[in-house]
């Protein structure tokens, strides 16, 4: 029977094929460098941005991390992640930026356990779609990603670690070098002001819902105005 210990470093299939592409870009093969970032890509680009908090910036970041990888893929062990390595990277990258921008950043004290499911998944099974229905998911996942932005940095860092990438409590803290203990700590906070954040955004909407000024307003008095005109009109004939 195989002991605990011995069972627990047996790398995953993922792993073993993340350690072969890993060796093969090593040696200078740039399609297996290629694969890896088409693989990770989304990821990574999403924690720059939550870090750097605009595109560009984290397209830089990104950029400048994989040339960073690039150069240090001979001291990657197969024992470790791909994922969790290439990550630490570009939280190091990113950090620096912020550092050079001199952007004061909050100590990572709260995160968030859970995301809405990206927009439009089901589309193609929603028998209602339309026009109407894609206008609104988009406006629904705009505000998503603007309460997202409105997080403090070390909040969406970890949230989109966690809750968007749906990393494990033990990637994340190997990735950002936390307690296991912050990292639910910080996601349970940020849950709590994503929610406070989107019930007022949702207070305010409700109150412009159906609204009745301006054109249609117009319109209907109008309308009735015409409808008055022509009933008087009629019963004077």
């Amino acid at each position: 029977m195989r002991s605990a210990t011995s069972a627990a470093i047996i790398p995953s299939a993922s792993q073993g094929a993340d350690s072969e592409l890993a060796a093969r870009a090593a040696a200078g093969d740039e399609a297996a460098f290629e694969q890896i970032m088409r693989q990770h890509n989304r990821m990574l680009f999403r924690i720059a941005r939550s870090l750097l908090n605009v595109d560009a910036d984290a397209e830089d970041a990104l950029q400048d991390a994989y040339l960073h990888a690039w150069r240090a893929l001979g001291s990657f062990r197969s024992e470790a992640r791909l994922s969790t390595w290439l990550a630490r990277i570009v939280i190091n990258e990113a950090m620096g930026r912020l550092r050079r921008r001199e952007v004061l950043v909050f100590s990572l004290d709260a995160s968030v356990d859970e995301v809405a499911a990206p927009m439009g998944d089901d589309m193609e099974d929603d028998p209602d779609q339309g026009p109407e229905r894609a206008t609104m998911r988009s406006e629904v996942r705009a505000l998503m990603e603007a309460r997202i932005d409105a997080l403090p940095q070390p909040f969406r860092t970890v949230f989109m670690l966690r809750a968007v990438e749906e990393m494990s409590v033990e990637e994340v803290s190997e990735a950002l070098e936390l307690p296991q203990a912050t990292v639910r700590t910080r996601l349970f906070r940020a849950r709590g002001l994503l929610r406070e954040g989107l019930a007022k955004d949702i207070d305010l909407t409700l109150t412009d819902a159906f609204s009745f000024d301006g054109a249609r307003c117009d319109r209907i008095v109008a309308r009735t105005i015409g409808r008055l005109r022509e009933d008087g009109d009629a019963a004077r004939s």
